[in-house]
Order: structure tokens, then sequence, then C-alpha cells
């Protein structure tokens, strides 16, 4: 995702499963030890069922482990729903070609084109703003490998579209940034459809940013944390957060009031932009450090406890809200 050789080694492999098995495929890692979490009551929880090596899309009570699934006819490679709106980042014909679809009340009302494989997908929460991240090639500064990522957002309020966040001012350390080699992943949105957070990559590091869809301008908040997702009341902001080890990562919280950050326990493994179920709770996708198959596991936001597997051969959960 930036310039350092290790990073485009992990966007190399990533690509490849996708376009090899249309399967997303984490780093190995799994759970073990302390009490588990608590299920949030009440909510049932979205996400694409791998069980055939597949895209199909259902629903299941995050409560259980394997519980039933009820397939919604949706096929998607990532899919996030919020506010009466889902983006479905799927295929779109042979190549292979992808597409982000949104559908607002079960109704398709607008296809995107994107430029890559898709590898996230986030909807503000009121549903007006739907935001995508692909990995592309042919970038003139792309390091070894030759792969980037794109981010790009679409607004039905106003039916604006933005290719990509690569068009927005950005400051790094408080001085103006021009650079090429600029990378961005990772959308998630504030409560107000204009503030958001997101990661960039560029001169072989990686940032957490703050922006603004009015002004188009975006500035670092600091170093390290990747693939932001913020909490529902806007007060934590979950990430993942680089290890020793290359290529792997574990899940981080951070108080936005206070600054203080939370590694949470037996999450080793993941690459994924978590999805917060509640205020308190979070699902992600990881594989089985046994077996290797993907599966979606919850986790208190606290740290308080070990993640819970939820469904195996599954992956991008996201709450029905």
């Amino acid at each position: 995702m930036t310039t350092r050789s290790r990073t485009a080694l992990g966007a190399l492999l990533i690509v490849v499963v996708v376009l090899a098995t249309g399967v997303y495929l984490w780093q190995a890692g799994g759970p073990s030890g302390t009490a588990a979490a608590a299920a949030p009551s009440g909510t049932s929880i979205t996400l694409v069922d791998q069980r055939d090596g597949g895209d199909a899309v259902s629903t299941t009570d995050p409560g259980q482990t394997d519980g039933p699934r009820t397939p919604t006819g949706l096929r998607c490679q990532r899919i996030y729903t919020a506010g009466g709106t889902t983006a479905c980042l799927r295929l779109a014909g042979i190549g292979p070609s992808f597409e982000a679809a949104v559908i607002v009340g079960g109704t398709e009302v607008k296809t995107i084109p994107l430029p890559g494989v898709p590898s996230r997908a986030r909807v503000s929460a009121s549903g007006k703003i739907v935001s995508w991240t692909v990995f592309v090639t042919g970038d003139s500064y792309a390091s070894a490998g030759g792969f980037s990522t794109r981010t790009g957002y679409y607004d039905l309020r106003d039916g604006t579209l933005v290719e990509s966040l690569e068009t927005f001012g950005l400051t790094v350390d408080g001085a103006v940034h021009t650079a090429l080699d600029v990378n961005y992943w990772g959308m998630t949105f504030e409560a107000d459809d204009t503030g958001f957070y997101a990661t960039v990559g560029t001169g072989g590091r990686r940032w957490l940013i703050k922006g603004s869809i009015g002004s188009r301008t975006a500035a670092t908040v600091r170093q390290g944390p990747e693939c932001p997702s913020l909490s529902p009341d806007g007060k934590h902001l979950a990430y993942k957060k680089a290890t020793k080890w290359v290529g792997r990562w574990e899940l981080a919280v951070e108080d936005l009031e206070t600054g203080t950050e939370k590694v949470l326990p037996n999450t080793s493994g993941i690459d994924d932009q978590a999805a917060w179920l509640d205020d308190s709770t979070l699902a992600y996708g990881v594989p089985s450090q046994q077996t290797g198959v993907p599966g979606v596991y919850r986790v208190a936001s606290d740290g308080a406890s070990d993640p819970v597997l939820i469904a195996t051969a599954a992956s991008s959960p996201v709450p029905n809200r």
C-alpha cells in the first residue's frame, strides 16, 4: 500500500488470491484465552458467505456460532450497510472487472465502475455516502510489484462522485504535501456526513488522517493506525495496528477524548476494517489458525475478553441496524 517493499508484497498476495478465487484471505491468527465477549442483543449481521467458495451474501445471528444463515440474493466481494443503503462491491464481468452497486431500500440506484480489486467498503450512518477502496495497478509511483490503492466515494445527496481521494489537499505533519506517491484506504465517516477518517500511505509511512468532504482536504493525525472504523457514538476509533512481524496486524481501539489506546487481546492476524456491532462490540474477519479457513469474529472493544467466532467460511461482517 505504501512504497515499502513489505507492503507491496502484502498487496500482491491479496490481489492474487482475490483474482484467483474471489475470496478474501486474512493473515493467519486466531483467538484463544480469556472470557468471551457477550453478543449485542437484538442485532443480526450481514456477511459474505464463502462456504461454497463464492460470494453469496447472507444474514445471521452474531450471538450464535455458525447459526442459520439466511440468503439475501446478493453476491458481493465486500458489503456494508447503514441508514438503509448498501454498498455491494462485486464482479461486473470478465477480465475480471468490478463495480460498486449502491442499493437503497432494496432498489439498485447506482452502479460505479471500479478501477481494481475490491478491498474495503463503507457507508455513512445516514446512508447518504458510500465509499470503497480497491487495489490498482499501473501507477508510476507504485512500489515493487506495481500495486497501489485507490479510495473514492459517492454522495447520494447531490450525486457527487469522487473517484479518488488523491484529488484532495493533504497536509502531513503540518506541511502541504505534494508528493505523487500517495495512497488512501479505509474511509469511515462522522455523523455529520462531512468529517471522515482514513489511512494514507506516502514516503514509506502510513498515517491516520482526518478529513473533510466539504473542503476536500485532509491532515495527518499520527502514524500507524490503518483501516479506521468510527464507533456509532463517535467516541472511539478502532483500527488495525502493525505488530513486529511483517504483514501482521492486531486490532486496537482509541478513546478519542483521552487519546488512550487499547490493543485487543488475541486479534493478531487481522487484515480487515472492523465493523461496530454497537458502541462496545466489534466484528471482523480473520482465518482460523488451524485450518486457514476465513471466519468472522466479534470482540468487546474494551479488551476485557477474547474474540468469539460467529461464522466460519465468511467475511465482510456488518450489523443490520
